[in-house]
């Protein structure tokens, strides 16, 4: 199956696409990984796309395009695959039609993980982040034993400007005009399906995974 999974920051995107992944079989292809393993590599498109990164500026759609062009053709893609984090726009998404089609093939689906706004940012907003060793915990749903203080190294924790519930809000701003558009284009192809991804990571699991059995995933 060749699965597209769209969503909010803070929808659950990068644990569900693990499990996805693992239940279908297919390798899990984020953009971040693309480009890091293009930059360490060194290879031409990732030189390219360091420059752009080197400089502050966001990587042209027509290198991160290739980069998904190459991705997919090796051959651990060969029998699907699913994308988190691309296509982020609908230019990409309809050149990421173009690349499919190109390569003989096309998306089976796109699974929209559906959450509200003020359900991320309680999400996002309650992460605390280790000095120490890096962990991450949340004040709601997995506290440490004394406020402020990582249980795993005793070192202090502190809230990423990232996770400041200002920060977030600009952030589903700028998905609902840049990203959200693909759950219309998607739709209109007749590929999109919506998962209520509120509640357990386990129970939303369960609910994708039925839905994907539904499309013969």
């Amino acid at each position: 199956m060749r699965l597209v999974l769209v969503g909010p920051p803070g929808a659950g995107k990068g644990t569900q696409a693990e499990f996805i992944a693992a239940h279908l079989a297919v390798p899990k292809i984020s953009t971040g990984d693309i480009f890091r393993a293009n930059v360490s590599q060194g290879t031409p498109l990732g030189l390219e796309a360091k420059r752009y990164m080197d400089a502050g500026n966001l990587v042209p759609d027509e290198v991160t395009i290739n980069m998904v062009r190459d991705r997919l053709a090796e051959p651990d893609a060969g029998d699907g695959f699913l994308l988190d984090g691309f296509p982020r726009t609908v230019p990409q998404a309809s050149a990421l039609d173009k690349l499919l089609a190109d390569l003989g093939t096309a998306l089976d689906l796109v699974m929209e993980l559906v959450v509200d706004d003020d359900e991320v940012i309680r999400r996002l907003s309650g992460r605390r982040t280790c000095r120490g060793c890096g962990k991450i915990w949340h004040v709601e749903f997995d506290p440490t034993s004394k406020e402020n203080v990582c249980d795993r190294c005793g070192s202090e924790l502190f809230q990423r400007d990232d996770d400041r519930a200002e920060t977030i809000a600009n952030r589903l701003v700028e998905y609902a005009d840049k990203t959200a558009p693909l759950v219309d284009f998607y739709g209109a192809q007749g590929k999109l399906v919506g998962i209520d991804a509120t509640g357990p990571v386990e129970d939303v699991t369960v609910r994708a995974i039925d839905a994907l059995r539904s499309y013969g995933g």
